[in-house]
């Protein structure tokens, strides 16, 4: 192999596999997952830092900080509709180099901004567009590790690699309420909670990654190759003439779309729904929990989708999406009369976490099967699928914020999803689980 391209690739072939493409594969996998790790942590930041940044001076209101948490979103699909189309253009290796090295420009710039409480809101809005470098290039993982395992595998490493990456929006809700506690570099902030003083350092919450982005882009460099499967943006274009490729794009955004949706607007929704009760929670305490489940059941049921298929456990995922949501719809867990409900709250919110969890891992192993002919197209409609899935934290902060603004309430948000929920549950049952369907998988 030269410095980028290897000059053979067949995961495939039992003998090769074993003599010399497992060690590439798995080493790529492990650089691969750490980068998106980080990738998934600089993305979410915002929606940690948004709830502080009212008790240390900024004069945003509610819908103003739902912004700021929609924005990465917003941009993270968009960046993904790109990075669907750069491995078989580019390479794996340029494309994680310079996509980790980019992440550091919102982390150094939120950093910044945040130690400024005048720091005006379009410059704040620019800066979470840009966290949106972090969500972008997961269109770039998951179809670069589809191309290095064999089939027999792709569910376990895709499972692995976007279940430990996903651990990175637990990671940044868990790590902020700890590091912005103590000095590391700049000035620190009053922060105000109930008339209650503290001092804290805001800007760490951003500026603990860079070291660990500078470090892992310097690593993908020197260490990953790239597959040789290579096409033209033109040539990559035929997977939209496919209607498989709009039925896998319903199915996840109802998984991912959901866990990267509810992720964005948990701390916000804590605070919006419970916080103005006498000794209600801080957000930060519960948020993180909620994509730590739905990162662990990725993981854990990539290889169940491998054994028993990915359709079940898609239509599952749905089933439980469906009844979650109405079950807290009809125990008012939405519409909260006292801080007592708010454990319930909290315990089905988790339950919804777990069910996205098991569907994300669940569409990854459907995808590779319904387009099995095209090694290239099964890559490219699992990087579209997740780019449009990436819109979930914009939709979901951005609806639920006009919902409460306008109506007070998160209900009409909720009902919508059930529609939507419903609908793509339907497909994937017609098309890929039922008996006699067109595509089992």
């Amino acid at each position: 192999m030269d410095n980028t391209w290897l000059t053979k690739w067949e995961p495939d072939n039992p003998e090769f596999w074993q003599k010399t493409g497992s060690k590439i594969a798995w080493q790529s996998l492990t650089i691969t997952t750490i980068a998106l790790t980080l990738s998934f942590a600089s993305w979410f930041m915002m929606s940690g830092i948004v709830v502080r940044m009212p008790q240390i001076g900024f004069k945003y209101d509610t819908m103003q900080l739902f912004w700021l948490a929609a924005m990465p979103g917003l941009a993270g699909g968009t960046f993904r509709i790109l990075h669907t189309f750069l491995i078989p253009m580019y390479g794996t290796r340029h494309v994680i180099t310079v996509t980790t090295f980019l992440k550091l420009i919102p982390i150094i710039g939120i950093g910044l901004a945040v130690m400024n409480p005048e720091t005006p809101f379009w410059l704040f809005m620019l800066l979470a567009f840009s966290a949106g470098f972090g969500g972008g290039d997961f269109s770039s993982y998951m179809p670069s590790t589809r191309f290095f395992f064999p089939k027999k595998l792709q569910g376990t490493a895709l499972g692995i690699q976007a279940g430990i990456g996903n651990f990175g929006v637990s990671l940044t809700q868990f790590l902020t309420p700890w590091i912005i506690g103590f000095a590391l570099v700049g000035g620190s902030q009053t922060m105000v909670v109930k008339e209650v003083s503290k001092t804290i350092w805001l800007q760490n919450a951003a500026w603990i990654y860079a070291p660990f982005l500078v470090i892992i882009g310097i690593v993908a460099w020197v260490y990953l190759r790239s597959v040789p499967v290579k096409a033209s943006f033109k040539e990559q274009l035929d997977i939209f003439g496919m209607k498989h490729t709009w039925f896998c794009t319903l199915t996840y955004v109802m998984t991912f779309g959901s866990f990267s949706g509810l992720a964005a607007a948990f701390p916000l929704l804590i605070k919006s729904l419970y916080g103005s009760f006498p000794g209600g929670p801080d957000p930060l305490t519960y948020a993180f929990l909620g994509p730590l489940v739905g990162s662990l059941a990725r993981i854990l049921f990539g290889p169940v989708a491998d054994k028993f298929g990915g359709a079940i456990l898609t239509h599952i995922t749905g089933i439980v999406l469906i009844v979650g949501t109405l079950a807290m719809a009809w125990l008012g867990l939405f519409t909260p009369a006292s801080l007592d409900q708010f454990p319930l709250f909290v315990a089905f919110m988790l339950l919804l976490f777990l069910a996205t969890g098991v569907g994300n891992a669940a569409t990854f192993r459907q995808y590779p099967i319904i387009f099995a002919d095209s090694p290239r197209q099964s890559a490219g409609v699992i990087g579209w699928t997740a780019a449009v899935a990436a819109y979930g934290p914009f939709i979901y902060s951005t609806l639920i914020g006009s919902t409460l603004t306008n109506t007070g309430s998160v209900l009409p948000f909720f009902y919508g999803t059930l529609i939507f929920y419903v609908i793509a549950t339907g497909i994937n049952w017609w098309y890929y689980t039922r008996k006699g369907c067109e595509k089992p998988s």
